[in-house]
């Protein structure tokens, strides 16, 4: 059994209260697939719900933390050193349409370095977590990245731009997709980047790529795979996937070979 450090007892507790809520929430979309008005409102109101009571467990542990949410954006603390990092709901069109694939998302920033992440699946009850310098875990299993050498071998995972992105970034997107396909055994879209990254943690898929994303989406997920033994960039091979919005993960063979094969799509 791991001894949970009492950073991530905090954050785990916290995932855990709202994950319970949410799906609790789920459990309603069903219902309302079927109304006229369908389950829009809920569904932003559960996505709220949900950051309130992270905001709350978390402001109560720690009283000067700052934060960065999804939903309200910067909220100030006096210990400006420490940030928390939140996605209520990663996946949220999946939870609109009644798809039992999404996720709690939070991560702590100190000083500028991401130093722990919890990631939440509420539908199977899988945690993900992992604190700097103490390795990456499921439950109590230690996380290791795919040992996975070939491409031709690998599955990748992405996000597919969708009606807000521009015809530019569907132009691009499309050409990324054929690449990879070329070399690849297979693409994945599931729809949450949060747990897109922490199945990257832990050996499910060989690799993932994405553009458009905000810092709550990957900050965690970002611990989680250098905990793993994993690398990770930005589409310039920079470690700036945070103000970018670009991401490429994988492990020291293929995170190399896929973001050559996305450079390369881009001229």
């Amino acid at each position: 059994m791991n001894q949970y450090s009492p950073l991530i007892n905090v954050m785990i507790g916290a995932a855990h209260k709202a994950g319970r809520n949410l799906i609790r929430d789920f459990g309603e979309v069903e219902h309302l697939q079927v109304s006229l008005k369908g389950p829009g409102d809920f569904v932003t109101k559960a996505d709220k719900k949900s950051e309130k009571i992270i905001f709350e467990e978390l402001r109560k542990a720690r009283p000067h933390y700052c934060f960065l949410m999804e939903e309200n954006g910067e909220i100030p603390g006096n210990d400006t050193s420490n940030k928390w990092i939140v996605d209520p709901l990663d996946g949220t069109t999946n939870f609109l349409h009644g798809i039992p694939q999404f996720a709690v998302s939070i991560a702590l920033e100190r000083d500028g370095v991401l130093i722990a992440g919890v990631i939440y699946e509420p539908i199977t009850d899988q945690t993900f977590w992992a604190e700097q310098g103490k390795g990456a875990f499921l439950n109590n299993r230690r996380l290791r990245v795919s040992a996975r050498r070939n491409l031709n071998e690998s599955l990748f995972s992405t996000g597919i731009p969708f009606i807000a992105h521009s015809d530019k970034a569907k132009a691009l997107f499309q050409k990324e997709l054929e690449a990879i396909m070329a070399v690849s055994a297979g693409v994945r879209r599931f729809g949450a980047a949060a747990l897109d990254l922490a199945w990257v943690a832990a050996g499910r898929y060989e690799g993932f790529w994405e553009a458009g994303l905000k810092p709550w989406d990957i900050a965690a997920g970002i611990v989680l795979i250098r905990e793993a033994g994993g690398f990770i960039s930005d589409i310039n091979g920079k470690p700036h996937m945070m103000k970018s919005g670009t991401i490429v993960a994988g492990n020291d063979i293929l995170q190399p070979e896929l973001l050559s094969i996305l450079q390369k799509s881009a001229k």
